[in-house]
């Protein structure tokens, strides 16, 4: 791998792609890669996948040329804006991104709406709501279990968007940095995906202000902190910091790290799970975990 990763680059930064023979993956179920096979060395489909995300490429679906080879071909990502660069709203590139289509994300996420556990017609505070489209969860974790849902964000077209895929919860215009907000009142969930790490958001003061004016004392928080960047529409592992080349995670353990400190500090238990977005969930340390947590055939 040493080898081909610099030359399949320079094909890449030459021509744009690259198109190349590699062993039949199928004939290896079960060996580690790098051993030998009656196709050559074993590498996993996924092995290709990640190159090729090392390399800023899009891989194409392998063809099965026989038996023993595939054809495998990369392809640079497209020069193109990221979400971040069209603007925030129901009319910016992030009203495109669907979380609930990463299989990792829609797993991890209904695991940790299970922990938190809400009771039936509890109360949800999900802030930096925007569209609203991740709410969707909430039905998925508990299908048959009503709640009373209060979405918050600044940009008003974007709560308006959510309020026509969610018309029976509410939705009101807010900027976090005003909490706490006494109308608000107490919440037994409450959830903030990709927004502790946002320009202007201060993490340990706004966390305190859930935890001491917004959260009952059974209540959980699900917090979600980006560890990826979409590139030519394809979600691209890693966290960057500005002007690194590659992913680098030293915010990301950093302001994870403080939030679970933070929590246990005053009394929860705390998990950190989540791939692409990590996951910190804190409940109560008195309550008892929930035994099923899976994501179920419905």
């Amino acid at each position: 791998m040493a080898v081909i990763l610099p030359r399949l680059r320079q094909a890449l930064e030459q021509h744009g792609s690259v198109v190349f023979l590699a062993p039949n993956p199928d004939t290896g179920l079960g060996r580690y890669a790098g051993e030998v096979t009656a196709a050559g060395l074993h590498r996993p489909l996924s092995a290709w996948v990640d190159l090729a995300d090392l390399l800023e490429a899009h891989l194409f679906t392998p063809e099965i040329v026989s038996d023993t080879q595939i054809r495998v071909q990369f392809q640079q990502y497209a020069p193109v804006p990221s979400p971040d660069d069209s603007g925030y709203g129901p009319d910016g590139d992030w009203a495109r991104v669907d979380k609930l289509e990463d299989p990792v994300f829609v797993l991890t996420f209904v695991e940790a709406l299970r922990r938190v556990n809400p009771p039936p017609g509890g109360r949800v505070l999900a802030l930096g709501v925007n569209g609203g489209r991740e709410l969707d969860a909430l039905n998925i974790a508990f299908p048959e279990r009503p709640f009373e849902v209060v979405g918050v964000d600044i940009e008003p077209a974007a709560l308006k968007a959510a309020k026509r895929c969610h018309p029976n919860w509410q939705f009101r215009v807010l900027d976090v940095n005003t909490l706490p907000n006494p109308a608000l009142g107490k919440f037994d969930l409450i959830v903030a995906l990709s927004l502790l790490q946002s320009p202007g958001v201060t993490q340990d003061v706004l966390l305190s202000n859930l935890r001491k004016y917004h959260l009952r004392p059974t209540g959980g928080l699900v917090l979600g902190f980006p560890n990826a960047r979409y590139r030519d529409g394809h979600l691209s592992y890693g966290a960057r910091m500005r002007n690194f080349a590659r992913p680098d995670f030293s915010l990301l353990m950093a302001d994870v790290t403080n939030a679970r400190r933070g929590l246990q500090k005053h009394g929860f238990k705390v998990f950190v799970t989540g791939k692409y977005e990590v996951l910190l969930t804190a409940i109560p340390a008195t309550l008892k975990t929930p035994g099923n947590l899976n994501l179920e055939v419905g």
